[in-house]
């Protein structure tokens, strides 16, 4: 019995609280604004929490895969895929720093898959009468030039062999700057 209690606040813990906080920060991330110095993107990257070297990520993995699913209000969703991106985006830098440059590359990769869905997202919430808020456009355009400012900074630091990777993500970034310019 209290293997099973244990259990369960572990579940809890893994599941149930970090959703609470996904909601509590898209509330917040409503007011994020820009203002350039020195080149640099005013734009705070969430913390990434478990990176994906250690050997719990599996379960962090698995609980964003349901929050996912769960999902189905559009503007929700979008905000859902901004987090995520966001948080991957984090990640990278910090594998980075950590010299772990190939898991870096892939956690900018997917970081950058899931904001190249937003766009979608939006236009097809938009088609059902939910039109997304200005402030939360101005927030993913704000996010884009942050992305883009951390993979130019990763093509400076991590070595030479790995910008032809980093340019394919770069490009990604790219279009994901035009499809939101359309919205």
């Amino acid at each position: 019995m209290k293997n099973f209690t244990r259990i369960l606040v572990v579940i809890f813990a893994l599941i149930v609280l970090p959703v609470a906080s996904y909601f509590a920060f898209a509330v917040q991330s409503s007011g994020e604004t820009f203002a350039p110095t020195q080149n640099k993107v005013v734009y705070n990257l969430p913390y990434p929490g478990i990176l994906s070297d250690n050997p719990l990520y599996i379960f962090k993995a698995i609980r964003d895969y349901i929050v996912d699913f769960l999902t189905r209000d559009g503007l929700k969703k979008a905000q859902l895929y901004l987090l995520y991106s966001d948080k991957r985006v984090a990640m990278a830098e910090a594998l980075a720093r950590e010299g772990k440059n190939m898991q870096a590359i892939t956690a900018l990769s997917k970081g950058e898959k899931y904001f190249l869905k937003i766009p979608d997202v939006l236009k097809n919430a938009k088609s059902q009468g939910e039109a997304a808020p200005s402030t939360f456009i101005e927030t993913l355009k704000l996010a884009n030039a942050k992305h883009a400012e951390v993979i130019t900074e990763l093509m400076k630091t991590l070595p030479i062999g790995l910008n032809d990777q980093l340019s394919l993500i770069s490009n990604i970034n790219l279009s994901i700057k035009k499809s939101l310019q359309s919205l």
